[in-house]
């Protein structure tokens, strides 16, 4: 089947919830999106209020707080919130990885695969049923002879040696504790938590969830989403020859790439958007894909969205590409156009701005373009 691009991300557009605006609860919004990024929490919230057809205050925490969210790190090594009922599935492959196993890593921590193995196990045994701030875990932690020298990287707020921890499901975020964060075990905050399942199963699921939000897409595209390339491009391609007849192969404007089956009617009758919509910063619009999908971003332009110490711009999009980026400046909205885009219609901007004031609850932003 051939489509053009124009046709692929309109298709993306309605499948993410973002035109039109028809995103349910917290949870389905960050289940279809296959996790949303949550390094800066403001700009989750913000991802996940922008689709959504009724936002309601304070869902997010509600649903952490209940355990149909939970936030650990995951893909890329970054934040994430997930879905707890597909979260074990998602870590499972970013677990199966195995990052730790590699020698620059080892080197870099002076640990083996054995010290990681027994890291995990204590870290298991010391969350199992309680809720502990960074500080009084590493402090229990460390209080093993075989740890102490880990107690620097393990303060550190990058978490490189406990996102090892959180990919084997044994440790993610609790509620915080004013401005210190704290560690429990997903088992402690979602009713019937399983254990870690086999990769083997996970990882065509995980395609799976990926292609029904970012397809048409390739298996390079996937593992750079989820671990920036570092799983072996023949396990990646092994679970999408698993998913056999439930996917079918696209020809995306000379593109070769994969869709769900079950989508491709949908989308080869899905006409081009012409819209203009705004989306957060550390928006799953461009981290899904990538913000190297020259598709979605022209990469003469990439260094305006994708910035210094991995900042990722607020975005301005029309017919799905992202044609410039905005910020808030005061109560100013002010967007910032690429070169030779054509600035949105006023109209079509003072009906973005209001929504964007809805989803931040700053009443009465005035748009204006720089």
């Amino acid at each position: 089947m051939k489509v053009s691009w124009d046709q692929a991300l309109a298709w993306r557009l309605r499948r993410q919830f973002v035109d039109p605006q028809a995103g349910g609860g917290a949870a389905d919004v960050v289940s279809r999106l296959c996790g949303v990024q949550a390094q800066v929490a403001s700009s989750a919230e913000l991802a996940i209020r922008l689709r959504q057809a009724a936002p309601q205050t304070g869902e997010v925490t509600r649903a952490l707080a209940g355990g149909t969210l939970i936030k650990t790190w995951a893909m890329r090594g970054t934040l994430h919130l997930l879905r707890s009922t597909e979260a074990a599935a998602q870590l499972s492959v970013m677990a199966s990885a195995r990052s730790w196993d590699r020698p620059s890593w080892q080197k870099a921590f002076g640990m083996t695969s054995a010290d990681i193995d027994a890291l995990t196990e204590a870290a298991a045994g010391l969350l199992n049923g309680r809720v502990l701030t960074r500080d009084e875990l590493v402090t229990e932690i460390v209080a093993e002879p075989r740890f102490r020298g880990l107690e620097k990287p393990l303060r550190s707020g990058w978490g490189t040696l406990l996102k090892p921890l959180a990919w084997r499901g044994v440790l993610c975020y609790g509620a915080s504790q004013g401005n210190r964060v704290t560690f429990t075990a997903p088992a402690s905050v979602v009713p019937g938590w399983p254990s870690p399942p086999d990769p083997a199963e996970a990882g065509p699921a995980v395609v799976a969830a990926y292609l029904g939000a970012y397809g048409p897409a390739t298996p390079d595209g996937f593992s750079a989403w989820m671990s920036r390339g570092f799983l072996r491009k023949t396990t990646v391609r092994g679970w999408f020859a698993e998913l056999g007849d439930r996917v079918t192969g696209i020809d995306v404007d000379g593109d070769a790439a994969w869709l769900l089956a079950e989508h491709a009617d949908e989308l080869a009758a899905c006409p081009p958007a012409r819209g203009v919509r705004l989306l957060g910063g550390f928006d799953q619009w461009v981290l899904g894909p990538g913000t190297d999908a020259a598709h979605i971003l022209d990469a003469e332009h990439r260094t305006k969205v994708s910035k210094t110490s991995g900042w990722i711009a607020p975005l301005v999009l029309t017919g799905g590409r992202v044609t410039g980026t905005w910020e808030l400046a005061g109560a100013d909205l002010v967007v910032t156009m690429f070169p030779g885009a054509r600035p949105p219609a006023a109209r079509a901007l003072s009906a973005e701005a209001a929504r964007v004031a809805r989803a931040t609850r700053l009443a009465g932003l005035t748009p204006r373009v720089a």
